[in-house]
């Protein structure tokens, strides 16, 4: 089953597996943004990360000296949610946890997702709250963008921006995981041509501060997208090398994944957000096309 959010300019399409946006149409061209989930490169279109972001050491942490298990990315992404909330333009998901939850991830949660489309722009916000004492988790978004996006061009066609212009951390990737000690600037303060050799160490994993916009441009077509918001710590920028696949991901982040001398414990985990009984955890982004 599926959302459908409309505006007078775009549509967009919503699974409620996962609460994935699977489409965002621009109707006037009827050109689409998101990747189709061609399962040759990839069988996603843009998963909610949650309860951790990245890949574990082992497939496994501790807490309270309980051991458990959790793939990549977590489970939301491959659990129905409930639509508590539609409306022609916006829409709200929610997961809550459950005794198959608690078997890999010990906290009682309720996650929202809510959805709000004006005009070309879509807005994704994330709402956390527990009924635990205390809960650990990361989130975020997977976002996968049609590369080219118009016949005529190719992947090389396009760029892409940051914005604002400077210098942000880069955190490189060992393997899976992240090697803060090879931190370094990476050269965000110009534009960067899309290439297959940008994305042969996986994905690009960025520190950012403020508001940022990242952008998939191109000066062959007018056609473009952005990933923007104001209040995430990371972003990663991946395509799956060596495959040639025609989309990128641009991808928001509250967490990332372990770092190469993790302890394996969450509450040491870089990057975890904790949250008490009583708090609500928000953050957001936006998708715009033109």
């Amino acid at each position: 089953m599926s959302v459908i959010l409309e505006s007078k300019s775009s549509r967009v399409c919503i699974n409620e597996k996962g609460a994935e946006v699977c489409s965002f149409v621009l109707k006037e061209t009827n050109l689409e943004y998101i990747w189709q989930a061609d399962e040759t490169y990839w069988a996603r279109h843009a998963p909610v990360l949650f309860p951790f972001v990245g890949k574990l050491k082992g497939d496994s942490y501790t807490y309270n000296n309980e051991s458990y298990t959790m793939n990549q990315h977590g489970f939301a992404r491959d659990m129905v949610f409930i639509v508590e909330h539609q409306e022609k333009d916006s829409a709200t998901f929610l997961l809550k946890s459950s005794e198959e939850t608690l078997k890999n991830y010990p906290f009682h949660f309720e996650l929202r997702l809510i959805y709000r489309l004006v005009d070309n722009d879509l807005t994704i916000a994330y709402q956390v709250e527990t009924q635990s004492e205390e809960m650990y988790f990361g989130i975020g978004g997977h976002p996968a963008f049609n590369i080219p996006l118009v016949k005529g061009t190719n992947f090389n066609d396009y760029y892409l921006h940051f914005a604002p212009s400077k210098s942000r951390f880069l955190l490189p990737l060992e393997g899976a995981f992240i090697n803060l000690a090879e931190k370094t600037l990476a050269q965000t303060n110009t534009s960067i041509q899309v290439e297959r050799r940008i994305f042969e160490k996986d994905a690009l994993v960025l520190e950012t501060k403020g508001e940022n916009a990242f952008s998939i441009l191109s000066d062959v077509t007018n056609h473009g997208v952005v990933v923007s918001y104001d209040n995430l710590p990371y972003v990663g920028i991946w395509s799956p090398f060596p495959k040639e696949a025609p989309f990128v991901c641009i991808e928001p982040w509250a967490g990332i994944a372990d770092t190469t001398d993790a302890t394996g414990k969450i509450e040491d985990k870089k990057g975890m957000n904790l949250i008490h009984p009583g708090d609500v955890f928000e953050r957001s982004y936006k998708i715009s096309i033109k």
